[in-house]
């Protein structure tokens, strides 16, 4: 890679974390999760690290947090208000006190007491004192200002107006964070993505009587600047804090010793769903504060702390029910209900269980205390049980031989290629018999990549379900639209809107309209298959006559599989009254034989993250109508990874590791000259 890229590069990434900054602090909205944003930092570190002439003032090394908001009035702090570094590991810490070491000559035989405090997962705030009377509250801003929000840090009950303990200094900046209990953001959390959230949102109210209203908490942990003090360490600070009328978080210990570091990391990670209030991590600090005068401060940081995070995919929770969910095709998904809990930034209370063998596997039950993993883009799933902390009465979870919705039978299939029982069971009902899989057949009907049909979205099928407004994919094309508009939540505008993105939809191509149909083992490449041998929907309706289906075994890359399950599919009554009902309604265009010898000819593509004004679908389908192939993982037969907004960042390393070529929107648009 050379300089030029190797600054674009780098460029790129001072921008995005300068958008998440402000998102987070300013905006109150946390857009990546934690661990996608650490990995960023950590990115950006790494390429100043190695390529010297990169240098920007929005670098995570010399800039911390956002500027403040213009709601509020600047302030400048006496003391900056410093971020931290984070460790992840075991051998972070030793690293981190193998630099204090050095700084300090201390030989390898010395003892450095810490003191090891919970990272609350909040929003900081500084409360300057004066003569023991609080006079301003600020937030910590850009580090250097803040934005004055007295009023507000004034609701909190947590907050002493006045301190008359004797030793309290003249002046002092105590410095704590604020939060919401888990508990209490239950009660407003359609407003909130997490707990975080709401008490930034709640603090940077402009109102105070609106923040008044949120039962925001208040825990002390450090001092910024200070007239005279006579204490001595940490430990003592945080007793003295007590004395003085402030709350400190009772998991607070002073420990020495890597070993014992990350024993009490441990113990604490697996606390967290019986602690009150979020903690993402342990921060250490050198306990004597004469050592960390000695220590003072690097950039934007302090040499003498460092926060210990815990992992941005796992955290422990608690089993409180197993839910038994029935999909499109039938099968039937173990879903645990957890007792909620912060991964990685986002809350998490429901966890999936995959299938019956996975819960024998693990001997997963209600009520066991579990470690459930979110990764990237992937469903939230229990990794392990912890069998030490069960209880003696608890019981084997027996799964469901029948459905839970329908009442049928349920089976698991037999597998021809791998001569085993499949793992998931499913229903035996087809088309609409059961309730549970006939609203997942509509969700699959009229979702993005079938009919795509704006402001039908899955909620509102549910709801439309549940009215009794859509048993079959037809009733669509048949709302009542002045009931609709008499519905709670709906009006004319909304209604129109609806009903021109339905009659819009009337019309659709012949492989899409394949997909809709949400036939067992008939993804989109298989429609896209089916429907070019095919090429008109009359040719389609006639695999009806049990003959007709044999014409599929033509199909290079259809199998008896897929054959199996569309003969199923046809033979079930229910299933031609929709397809005959259906095919009143629309318009089935004929399809449209793909051009390969268009620009993107021989040329292999994947997307990740959203697009600007373009569905991933036509995208897709426009790739594909310039001779682009669409592939569904990154390999070395990829030659172009797509990103958009939000993407998987472990596609995005993946395919910096297999050198393919990452491009943009505007580089795909260009690729196909639709931009000037």
């Amino acid at each position: 890679m050379n300089d030029e890229l190797i600054k674009k590069d780098y460029s790129t990434k001072i921008k995005k974390v300068q958008k998440l900054n402000k998102a987070y602090y300013q905006e109150n909205n946390s857009i990546v999760t934690d661990q996608e944003y650490d990995l960023l930092k950590k990115q950006i570190i790494d390429l100043e690290k190695k390529y010297l002439f990169l240098k920007s003032k929005h670098s995570p090394t010399v800039s911390i947090g956002f500027k403040p908001s213009k709601n509020f009035e600047k302030v400048r702090h006496k003391v900056p208000m410093l971020s931290l570094g984070n460790a992840f590991n075991e051998e972070d810490l030793k690293n981190f006190e193998k630099k204090l070491f050095n700084f300090l000559s201390l030989n390898k035989i010395s003892v450095v007491d810490y003191s090891a405090e919970p990272k609350i997962d909040g929003i900081s705030a500084s409360l300057i004192y004066i003569n023991g009377k609080f006079i301003k509250g600020l937030s910590r801003g850009d580090g250097v200002e803040g934005e004055d929000i007295t009023e507000n840090l004034k609701t909190i009950k947590d907050i002493p107006q006045n301190v008359s303990a004797k030793n309290f200094p003249n002046e002092i900046d105590i410095r704590g964070e604020v939060f919401i209990e888990n508990d209490d953001f239950k009660k407003i959390s359609e407003k909130f993505a997490n707990p975080r959230n709401a008490a930034s949102g709640s603090l940077r109210q402009k109102d105070h009587n609106v923040t008044a209203k949120i039962p925001l908490k208040f825990i002390a942990y450090t001092f910024g600047y200070t007239s005279e003090m006579k204490i001595n360490n940490q430990t003592e600070f945080l007793e003295n804090l007590k004395v003085w009328g402030f709350k400190t978080n009772p998991f607070n210990k002073k420990i020495s010793g890597i070993k014992n570091l990350m024993s009490n990391h441990k113990n604490l990670e697996e606390k967290r769903k019986e602690i009150a209030f979020d903690i993402d991590g342990v921060v250490y600090k050198v306990n004597d504060f004469s050592l960390q005068k000695r220590l003072g401060f690097a950039a934007n940081a302090p040499r003498w702390a460092i926060a210990h995070k815990f992992s941005a995919n796992s955290s422990i929770s608690e089993i409180i029910n197993i839910e038994i969910q029935v999909g499109r095709t039938g099968a039937l998904t173990p879903v645990a209900k957890i007792k909620p809990v912060n991964i990685g930034g986002v809350i998490v209370s429901n966890a999936t269980l995959h299938n019956e063998d996975e819960i024998i596997r693990k001997d997963i039950r209600i009520g066991d205390t579990v470690t459930v993993e979110r990764a990237g883009d992937v469903i939230p799933h229990v990794v392990s049980v912890d069998i030490k902390k069960r209880n003696k009465n608890s019981k084997k979870f027996n799964f469901p031989l029948i459905c839970p919705s329908c009442g049928n039978k349920t089976v698991k299939d037999y597998n021809e290629t791998t001569k085993k029982k499949d793992a998931v069971r499913r229903c035996t009902s087809e088309g609409y018999e059961c309730e549970k899989i006939a609203i997942e057949k509509i969700k699959h009907f009229v979702s993005k990549e079938a009919f795509n049909i704006d402001g039908l979205g899955k909620r509102i099928v549910e709801n439309f379900w549940n009215l009794k407004l859509i048993r079959f994919p037809q009733d669509i094309f048949n709302f009542n639209y002045d009931k609709i508009e008499k519905l709670e939540g709906w009006g004319k505008l909304s209604v129109k809107n609806l009903k021109f993105s339905i009659e819009k939809k009337i019309t659709i191509s012949l492989d899409r309209f394949i997909y809709a149909l949400g036939i067992r083992h008939i993804g989109q490449e298989n429609a896209k298959l089916i429907a070019k041998h095919l090429k008109t929907a009359d040719n389609f309706f006639k695999l009806s006559k049990d003959k007709n289906i044999e014409i599929l075994s033509n199909i290079d890359g259809i199998g008896k599989t897929q054959i199996q399950s569309i003969k199923k599919f046809f033979l079930n009554k229910t299933n031609l009254d929709v397809l005959s009902e259906l095919k009143k309604k629309l318009k089935i265009q004929n399809m449209i034989l793909i051009n390969d010898k268009g620009l993107l000819n021989n040329k292999t593509f994947m997307l990740t993250g959203k697009l600007n004004g373009i569905s991933r679908a036509e995208a897709k389908s426009l790739i594909e109508q310039n001779s682009g192939k669409i592939i569904s993982n990154v390999n070395k037969k990829l030659n172009y990874l797509i990103v958009g907004e939000k993407p998987t960042i472990k596609k995005i390393n993946t395919a910096r590791e297999l050198n393919i070529k990452i491009i943009d929107q505007k580089e795909l648009l260009k690729m196909l000259n639709k931009l000037g």
